[in-house]
């Protein structure tokens, strides 16, 4: 397997991925593969079939409303597979010195945690993205007449959100922990890059290729920062609580319209306006990815290559059942 394309070209089969502890997830369109290294050495794996949002109900698939199914269904992985990596993790914590590390824990039905993992981050996001900026905007409005325009309103609203997120990934980025796991993140964007050139994944062709990547989630969390100035601009409202519930009404649309633009973008990140479009959220990626080290490399190779493999035998079932 080492070096191999699993007989599928980069024109076929995009790839995507995300940053666990101590390892990599490798999504691609019906499969999913995480790695996480063990304290051992010996690196641990889960691989699952996915099925998009999409086939289950059409409309998903089309442009506008693509961008929040892929945002929801992302989330939901990302936290399953992030959950996975916190139990390798505590099973090697268990471990006495000197032990072989304890077996990863086997969960059955857990639906329960995932869903209470997202429902917790959801609420996080609104209230220090959406409500706590709007509440600061809203108190400004009283001792500055100028934010009495609506486009102005809307415009301080943005920025301190803005503001806020770029605070948070600035906080994050100072802990050790943290540190690790954009390492990893840099090795994922690595890999990503290797197999989108065509080159055999392999650690000396990733370790030439670059930490950031327009396709990046941090990318896309700027776009929906920036898009979100413009669509509440349009969606005019007076009381408070109204105002507030129009922002959580309309994630789906800003989501949506920033998956486009970002899908638009990347394939044209080095022209002239595409470049300028996208070069925000690269900068951004400089805080958020690291350069990794070679075994960090090698979990982000192994992630892939197991996730095509399955990609595979996925691809050929759905075939045989259409």
């Amino acid at each position: 397997m080492a070096g191999s394309k699993v007989n599928s070209s980069p024109e076929d089969i995009l790839v995507g991925g995300q940053a666990v502890i101590e390892g990599v997830m490798m999504r691609t369109p019906y499969a999913y593969a995480v790695a996480v290294r063990r304290l051992n050495g010996s690196v641990e794996t889960k691989k699952e079939g996915v099925r998009r949002l999409s086939d289950f109900w059409k409309p998903l698939s089309w442009p506008g409303l693509r961008g929040f199914a892929v945002l929801l269904q992302s989330l939901v992985l990302g936290i399953r597979t992030l959950n996975f990596s916190i139990n390798v993790a505590s099973a090697d914590l268990e471990s006495k010195p000197g032990e072989k590390p304890a077996p990863q824990k086997k969960t059955s039905g857990d639906i329960l945690p995932v869903l209470v993992s997202i429902g917790s981050a959801a609420l996080m996001a609104v209230f220090l993205f959406i409500l706590l900026p709007l509440w600061l905007t809203t108190w400004l409005k009283g001792h500055f007449t100028a934010i009495d325009n609506w486009v102005v309103f809307n415009l301080v609203d943005g920025l301190i959100r803005v503001v806020f997120f770029l605070s948070y990934i600035l906080l994050i980025s100072a802990m050790r922990d943290i540190r690790r796991v954009f390492q990893y993140h840099g090795a994922e964007h690595k890999v990503v890059h290797t197999w989108e050139a065509g080159e055999d994944l392999t650690v000396e062709n990733a370790r030439k290729k670059s930490t950031l990547h327009p396709r990046c989630g941090t990318s896309f969390l700027l776009f929906v920062m920036v898009v979100s100035i413009v669509v509440f601009s349009i969606f005019k409202f007076h009381a408070f609580w109204a105002i507030f519930l129009s922002r959580v009404v309309l994630i789906p649309v800003i989501s949506g319209l920033s998956y486009e633009l970002i899908r638009i973008s990347a394939p044209r990140c080095q022209r002239g306006f595409f470049r300028m479009v996208v070069l925000p959220g690269l900068t951004l990626q400089r805080v958020t990815t690291k350069e990794p080290s070679d075994d960090q490399l090698e979990v982000a190779i192994l992630a892939l290559k197991e996730a095509l493999v399955l990609n595979g035998i996925k691809a050929r079932e759905a075939q045989a059942a259409a």
